[in-house]
């Protein structure tokens, strides 16, 4: 694994960025991406106009364009990053009708910074290929408020040198960027990094609910997990709502966490790999997302797995 730290902007926008960035999927993690390829990076950015992005009158302010479809981002773009769901929304934006492919710019580079599965990016990267272009795998880490601050880890797979050709525009939204080996490894170590911190969350938060439904103090129990075995960053992200009903500090939705541990199970049937553990914290996931509870952040959790009168 070979890592780089983002170089230090010595400004709030950089003159002379002659690359022009397209973003498709301004949620929660793209709006970040989005501001600071725009104020940080100094770049020109077009965005996909769809009703599931964020308000986007900061970027509109700061000189972001709209377009209508993923061709008409292809035509003007130099570098495409994607922050979409999943695999199904990747594949669609890539190679469907207007997709990226039919208008993809010789020699563009697609940065896929959604959580997909490795053997459908492999294929995403070969049509991006065909149709002339490059395409490497860039999904990130940490949550929405380190996108906000241009602070996030990406896990990168690909060449080398397409790498490279892209790291000024990485480095505006980044803290590290590390290359991780060749497409699709980026993301097959995204769903090992979410199986672990979401199993972990999971866990957590079942515990806690057990701890609250026996009348335990919470902070108590924060405490005596904090100075013990039960130290990690799930409960310094769980703590907050666990003592205070307070669920900002992770806003992931459950059903894009139950997403990323049943990716994690495709991943682990395609290897051939052991996924009994990961089969349970799917059980319990789905559980919550059946109840209608998907919309929730994962933090909720702990309320969501308290035992309820029969």
């Amino acid at each position: 694994m070979t890592r780089t730290a983002a170089a230090p902007f010595r400004s709030s926008t950089r003159k002379g960025s002659t690359m022009h960035v397209g973003i498709i999927g301004v949620g929660l993690m793209g709006h970040g991406i989005a501001r600071n390829v725009l104020s940080r990076g100094g770049f020109s950015l077009s965005f996909l106009d769809h009703p599931g992005n964020q308000p986007v009158d900061e970027i509109v302010d700061l000189g972001a364009k709209a377009c209508a479809t993923p061709a008409e981002i292809a035509a003007v773009s130099d570098v495409v990053i994607l922050c979409v769901t999943g695999s199904p929304q990747v594949e669609a934006i890539v190679g469907g009708e207007n997709g990226l492919a039919t208008a993809l710019k010789p020699g563009a580079v697609v940065v896929d910074c959604s959580t997909a599965l490795p053997d459908s990016t492999v294929r995403m990267g070969d049509v991006v290929r065909a149709a002339g272009g490059d395409y490497i795998d860039a999904p990130m880490t940490r949550t929405a408020k380190h996108a906000h601050e241009g602070k996030l880890n990406l896990l990168v797979g690909g060449d080398a040198a397409t790498i490279e050709k892209v790291r000024p525009v990485l480095a505006s939204f980044t803290e590290n960027v590390d290359h991780v080996g060749p497409l699709g490894h980026g993301h097959r170590l995204k769903l090992l990094h979410n199986y672990v911190s979401v199993g972990f969350m999971t866990l957590l938060a079942e515990a806690s609910a057990q701890a609250a439904d026996a009348g335990v103090d919470p902070q108590i129990f924060v405490d005596v997990l904090a100075g013990g075995g039960g130290a990690s960053v799930a409960l310094d992200r769980l703590a907050p709502y666990i003592t205070a009903n307070d669920r900002e500090g992770l806003p992931f939705f459950v059903e894009n966490a139950r997403k990323d541990i049943d990716y994690y199970c495709a991943m682990s049937d395609a290897a051939g790999a052991r996924k009994t553990v990961a089969d349970g914290v799917s059980t319990a996931l789905s559980a919550a997302v059946d109840a209608g509870k998907g919309q929730a952040y994962v933090p909720e959790l702990v309320d969501i797995f308290r035992k309820t009168d029969s």
